[in-house]
């Protein structure tokens, strides 16, 4: 059986093991949110805010946008392409599911206005889109990182490594802050780890593509 013909099987299979992740986390949402709690104005309180910022999608596109460009200019194509699209894989896992976080509505552990649970996009008689206090399902910086780790680690093992650090120190800080369950981190990284999969499928070959006819105009001049 071809690799194509084995693609349907494997999606379906990730969809059962990822809900099947999300659904033993939830029961353990309360148990591990207490245990990584960290109090506020203590160093470790403010280690967990570091690496929290260091999760926001703008640390991914300066970083990506910078590498590449010196990449590029040390007529590196190759590298400077695989740089942008980690960076740009992240964005766009981040995205997803800061979308999808927005139309669960799902309370964030220091929300006590009201009962823990899905809202969706309306309650009590107001639109609840965007609001910080109802969008915690999946964590949009979780995805983020765990979409950097993985585009990462498909080019390098080695940043992978350093990449997968990263988001579990991204996902660890989330929690510990009350900004996300433990669920929340889970389903971030089982929707993050295929897209970004399908990204490098569908769109690293463009952007390698476009790299290497940047770094022919470069050449020329």
């Amino acid at each position: 059986m071809s690799v194509t013909g084995k693609s349907p099987w494997i999606a379906r299979l990730w969809l059962l093991v990822g809900a099947a992740a999300i659904a033993l986390a939830w029961l353990f949402d309360n148990r591990v949110d207490a245990a990584l709690l960290v109090p506020v104005k203590t160093d470790l309180h403010t280690f967990a805010s570091w690496c929290s910022k260091l999760g926001e999608g703008w640390v991914a596109a300066i970083w990506g946008i910078g590498g590449a460009i010196v990449f590029l200019l040390a007529n590196r194509p190759t590298l400077a392409a695989k740089i942008f699209f980690v960076a740009l894989t992240s964005e766009l896992t981040g995205l997803a599911a800061t979308i999808l976080r927005i139309l669960f509505g799902r309370t964030r552990p220091n929300n006590h206005d009201v009962p823990q649970g899905f809202y969706g996009v309306w309650h009590d008689g107001h639109w609840i889109i965007g609001q910080f206090k109802f969008s915690a399902f999946p964590s949009g910086h979780a995805a983020a990182a765990v979409g950097l780790a993985t585009a990462a680690w498909m080019f390098n093992r080695g940043w992978g490594v350093i990449a997968s650090v990263y988001a579990l120190a991204v996902m660890w800080s989330r929690i510990a802050l009350e900004c996300h369950h433990l669920s929340d981190v889970v389903a971030s990284t089982v929707l993050a780890i295929p897209l970004a999969m399908l990204l490098k499928k569908v769109l690293f070959p463009t952007v390698e593509f476009q790299f290497g006819n940047l770094n022919r105009a470069f050449l020329k001049k």
